[in-house]
């Protein structure tokens, strides 16, 4: 009985951690501070978790919380509703159809799957965008914050990959 609750509790931990990680992205990806004066928008941090677990552990990152995600990230950045979500949403199906190849991936090649995925997202989000206003917007925020995220997952997917192997990899059971 003993062992029972210990592997229902690793279990709840397990599936709180991926997306206890993206409400810290989304928070910290919003906050009010700029480390660089506003000269470059802040990097998607939610989609790091995103791409990160819905390739190791899809089944702790699945579309419904990625749609939650995504529409904390609207509500937290102030742009029109539904934008991020639906964006979050096109680059997990992508991850998903493409999940083996991607987790394949190593060193220079993993940063490009990634860069791919974050591109597939703020394209997504520029063309929703567009079509909300009805006009194209400026190119270049976009790109800034394609670039300022892919720079940032080259750190941040060492911390993703620490908390794994440190806590839900050895939480994982076979019942």
């Amino acid at each position: 009985m003993e062992r029972t609750g210990s592997i229902m509790g690793g279990r709840i931990l397990s599936a709180i951690i991926p997306v206890g990680l993206g409400l810290i992205a989304v928070i910290l990806g919003n906050f009010p501070i700029s480390f660089l004066g506003g000269l470059v928008p802040p990097p998607l941090l939610v989609l790091m978790p995103i791409y990160y677990w819905a390739i190791v552990r899809p089944d702790l990152m699945s579309p419904f919380w990625i749609f939650v995600l995504g529409v904390l990230q609207d509500l937290f950045s102030g742009g029109p509703p539904g934008v991020w979500a639906a964006s979050f949403l096109v680059t997990y199906s992508l991850i998903d159809n493409q999940r083996d190849m991607l987790a394949g991936l190593s060193g220079v090649g993993a940063i490009i799957g990634f860069a791919i995925c974050a591109l597939v997202a703020c394209g997504a989000a520029y063309f929703i965008v567009t079509v909300y206003y009805w006009h194209f917007p400026p190119l270049a925020p976009v790109t800034a914050e394609l670039a300022m995220t892919v720079f940032v997952y080259v750190f941040g997917v060492f911390v993703l990959g620490g908390i794994h192997h440190r806590f839900v990899g050895p939480l994982r059971s076979d019942f």
